[in-house]
């Protein structure tokens, strides 16, 4: 953990969607210090699923030694903003560091996601971020010291970032601009930067994205705290960056990274709009695997105008090839029980040996697995490698990493996913 210095003694933070998650505990970091937080939130009264109040958050700030002013604030209303700059100045004098953290997700494909849903996303985390340092950059110009703090990635442009989640990341990288034309245009008056994680952050939007188990691949909020702060306390010289949390804290000399892990120990998952450097010992496992299941697959190929369907068949016909076996333990652990609690039915576009059109059906009576397409219209389609697929369904890709890090393309009910996920935890040891 990186120790606090004191440095932001009496300076004034102002920090959006600060009630709960990273924004709350870059303000109790912050708080340490005694600084004075002004909560821009919009949750003043309880949420019934997120825990936390601007109120409940201005407590737990005041308890770290910080002074707090709870306002609401909803950064899509403009008026919302420039009144809580406004109540922030006249209470605390002015402002020194604006931390732009609200933010809205919804990781679904272009056809799928709402206009409403494009219309929030850009509305928090473009617009909004870009309002509030509008209306905070003339106060921040008068301080000593003033930061402007983005929590959005750097602009990584491989197609695999936007072809799963496409509005989401145009309005994350849109935050990520607002850095680049900022930090330039106020260069020696206002520092501006992004931060992200290189790891999934615990918060309650990503028990909503990942569902149960997923909070033993994340870390604790508190190392974006730990990185916020080490830039938040350096000159205004050092702008127009784009930090990675991990990173930053290496160079600061922080060795044990277990203190932020949520199961030490356990792997954890990269976040998005990160390349992962594949080592060569998981590239030799990958080479082999695929080698092993083409021997497997081979006794089941047949000659013919169309191989491709012949073999696919052939591998439905019999268990030999391992997505066919995978299929038929499936369908062999099938209860009315999973039929009824997960209500959808999903449909693989596999690629690769074994590949093909494959499906669960959990909604019909009984249920049933198998080769082709669903009985009835499927409410889920995944696409991915008949490799990767076969990883997922015996535990060894999890499918929140497999979508994050591209491997998986989900196009429909999210929601339903999510389930599913639930039900393979239950499954795998099965297969």
């Amino acid at each position: 953990m990186l120790p606090n210095t004191g440095k932001l003694a009496g300076c004034t933070l102002f920090i959006t969607g600060a009630s709960r998650g990273i924004g709350k505990a870059i303000a109790l970091k912050a708080a340490k210090d005694g600084a004075n937080i002004v909560i821009a939130a919009k949750t003043a009264e309880p949420h019934p699923t997120l825990p936390g109040t601007i109120y409940t958050a201005a407590e737990e700030i005041e308890a770290a030694g910080g002074k707090a002013l709870p306002c609401i604030v909803n950064v899509r209303e403009e008026q919302q903003i420039i009144n809580a700059v406004e109540k922030a100045v006249k209470t605390f004098g002015g402002i020194d560091i604006l931390v732009n953290n609200a933010s809205a997700i919804s990781l679904t494909g272009t056809l799928e996601t709402a206009t409403k849903k494009v219309n929030l996303m850009m509305d928090v985390n473009v617009r909004g971020t870009y309002l509030t340092s509008k209306a905070c950059l003339p106060h921040l110009r008068k301080s000593k010291n003033p930061h402007i703090l983005n929590l959005s990635p750097p602009m990584n442009l491989n197609p695999m970032w936007f072809k799963n989640h496409c509005a989401y990341t145009i309005s994350k990288y849109g935050m990520s601009m607002c850095v680049l034309g900022m930090a330039e245009e106020f260069r020696g008056e206002v520092a501006v930067n992004a931060l992200w994680p290189k790891t999934a952050i615990h918060t309650a939007a990503m028990d909503m994205l990942g569902g149960a188990g997923i909070e033993k691949q994340c870390r604790k909020t508190d190392i974006l705290a730990d990185a916020a702060y080490c830039i938040l306390t350096k000159p205004k010289t050092f702008t127009g960056n784009f930090v990675i949390d991990e990173v930053l804290l290496r160079e600061e000399g922080v060795k044990d990274f277990d203190v932020y892990a949520i199961a030490p120990g356990h792997s954890l998952m990269p976040d998005f709009f990160l390349d992962v450097e594949i080592d060569t010992t998981a590239m030799k496992q990958k080479r082999h695997g695929a080698a092993q299941e083409e021997k497997k697959l081979s006794g089941s190929q047949q000659e013919g105008a169309d191989g491709a369907k012949v073999q696919t068949e052939s591998a439905a016909a019999k268990p030999s090839g391992p997505v066919a076996e995978t299929f038929r333990v499936i369908q062999g652990a099938m209860t009315e029980e999973y039929v009824r609690n997960t209500q959808g039915v999903f449909q693989f576009e596999l690629s690769g040996d074994g590949g093909g059109t494959w499906y669960i059906d959990l909604k019909t009576k009984g249920g049933s697995a198998g080769f082709g397409k669903p009985p009835v219209a499927a409410d889920v389609v995944m696409s991915m490698s008949s490799a990767d697929f076969v990883k997922m369904f015996t535990g060894k890709l999890k499918p929140t990493l497999a979508f994050m890090s591209g491997k998986l393309t989900i196009k429909g009910n999210m929601a339903l996913a999510i389930k599913l996920e639930k039900m393979l935890s239950q499954l795998s040891s099965k297969l």
